[in-house]
């Protein structure tokens, strides 16, 4: 099907499934919670999915231990004994506990994680962010179901990329996003890229790493972490790894999706307003996929086959 099979009004009616690519902090869970909010879009989080369903009980026994660390006694016996019990807050709106888990390379007396326990921790983020991305299909339709919700929004974590085999239709990750979804790669410009550095800088944060990448920058590092601080080890690390993500983010928007520019998606409107109601998110992304599908082959594919998932989501919902 090409674009000219479908006219904007009929294309923002269909039952509409995007899963969001970019970096960390581009604005897809800032966009994801305002179509959220004010339309009737289901926001699936990729980290919240991995939160509460994948390692909600890695997190809770990781609190448990470092309670227990304490060697608080009265705390202690009420725990063995079953008096008091912990759970996590997690939400949408606070991923906290999966971001601490996570943790960071670096002396443990610092707040590091030693360098067998950082990648066992790497590794288990990596199994519950591809079980997450492979469970979004189901909650495509339990959104429609159970909430009514026409539209489906997955924010996927900043290392989708990383996950996938950006160029292989049958890697798992790619064949379920694809099966239901369309892949929208959000691409900062030089300036945005730059804020994110800043960012990164200032604020640096636990992330998940591909181990192509890591591996290297671990190499010549204590195993035990001593006297590495976290912090200090994390900062220099985005800039490269940026780098490292640009190619596989266009790859993976280039085999099996479409790209749209920061500054296109956030562009103010008449009131000023950054972040596009549902009428201008479908605006903006059916002038992406008309422009891109009549310039490619392989994106008017793309588009074809995100047109027929719609076509069937809807039939299944009118059946």
């Amino acid at each position: 099907m090409s674009t000219t099979d479908i006219s904007f009004d009929e294309f923002a009616t269909l039952p509409h499934a995007i899963s969001l690519l970019g970096m960390s902090g581009v604005g897809k869970t800032m966009l994801s919670k305002n179509l959220r909010s004010n339309d009737n879009w289901f926001h699936y989080s990729a980290d919240y999915r991995i939160g509460t369903r994948y390692l909600a009980e890695d997190i809770l026994d990781n609190v448990k231990f470092k309670i227990m660390q304490m060697r608080d006694p009265f705390v202690a016996n009420l725990l063995r004994s079953d008096s008091i019990y912990i759970n996590h807050n997690i939400s949408v709106d606070n991923l906290e506990p999966v971001s601490t888990f996570l943790g960071m390379f670096g002396d443990p007396a610092l707040g590091g994680l030693a360098k067998a326990l950082f990648l066992e921790r790497q590794e288990l983020y990596r199994r519950a962010e591809v079980a997450s991305m492979i469970d979004a299909g189901g909650f495509m339709s339990k959104s429609w179901q159970i909430y009514g919700c026409k539209h489906f929004i997955n924010d996927a974590s900043g290392s989708l990329c990383e996950i996938a085999d950006p160029n292989d239709a049958d890697d798992p990750v790619i064949a379920a996003l694809t099966a239901d979804s369309l892949i929208l790669y959000i691409q900062p410009n030089a300036a945005y890229e730059e804020e994110l550095k800043v960012r990164a800088r200032t604020h640096p944060k636990p992330l998940f790493y591909n181990p192509a990448f890591i591996e290297s920058h671990l190499e010549a590092k204590p195993d035990d972490g001593a006297g590495v601080d976290p912090l200090d080890f994390a900062r220099p690390l985005f800039p490269d790894l940026l780098e490292f993500r640009k190619p596989r983010y266009g790859a993976m928007a280039d085999n099996f999706g479409f790209t749209i520019h920061a500054d296109e998606l956030f562009q103010p409107d008449d009131h000023g307003d950054t972040l596009p109601d549902a009428d201008r998110f479908l605006d903006k992304i059916y002038s992406v996929i008309s422009e891109q599908a009549a310039a490619s082959e392989t994106a008017a594919n793309n588009l074809a086959r995100y047109l027929d998932a719609c076509g069937q989501r809807q039939a299944r919902r009118d059946a």
